[in-house]
């Protein structure tokens, strides 16, 4: 996969666009189900409303950090995410966290930098409802606005205990149907 990026003079319209054609992704948001590919496995779920309000965001974020879309990218992302915050959009929590799960085995040094990146930036979940507005910004513009224009300082232990512990809570999420299957079966 070619790694895409955005140049900070680009306006987030053109980068979103850039971004749907370069990963063959709907930019109406309109799908009823959601592909995803897991290896030779496609998995699909439905492309629930609230999903929708969140993922409007999340594109973006891909778009301002440069976390592509393989998976070792969406596990940073989701580590950005948690580390920033994803305000009222529980979708975003869930996925987030559900991604997040992987980083102990996909790429867990590149999470860990991903969410300290985070926890020293602001994400748009704070924004409330998606704007059209924000596509008339330049990705320059919006990443100073979310701080992402600075370094990445160092992890500090607490950075560090807190990730430890988002990862924790998010492996114990997707264990806990497996566990409570085993139950079913076993019990």
């Amino acid at each position: 996969m070619t790694a895409v990026t955005y140049d900070d003079n680009m306006s987030m319209r053109a980068a979103r666009q850039r971004y749907f054609d370069a990963n063959g992704f709907d930019s109406s948001y309109s799908e009823k189900w959601v592909k995803l590919k897991a290896g030779p496995i496609a998995l699909y779920f439905p492309n629930a409303a609230g999903r929708v309000r969140a993922v409007k965001f999340h594109d973006l974020h891909h778009i301002i950090t440069g976390y592509q879309t393989d998976w070792a990218g969406e596990v940073e992302i989701a580590a950005y995410e948690i580390g920033a915050g994803c305000g009222p959009f529980a979708w975003a929590w869930l996925l987030n966290l559900q991604a997040l799960s992987l980083a102990p085995t996909i790429a867990p040094r590149r999470a860990l930098r991903a969410f300290v990146r985070g926890r020293h930036a602001r994400s748009l979940y704070y924004q409330g409802e998606f704007q059209d507005a924000l596509l008339d910004q330049s990705v320059g513009d919006v990443r100073r606005t979310l701080t992402l224009d600075r370094p990445t300082p160092a992890a500090s232990a607490g950075d560090v205990a807190a990730y430890v512990g988002w990862v924790t809570a998010s492996v114990v999420m997707g264990l806990a149907p497996l566990a409570g299957l085993a139950w079913l079966v076993f019990g």
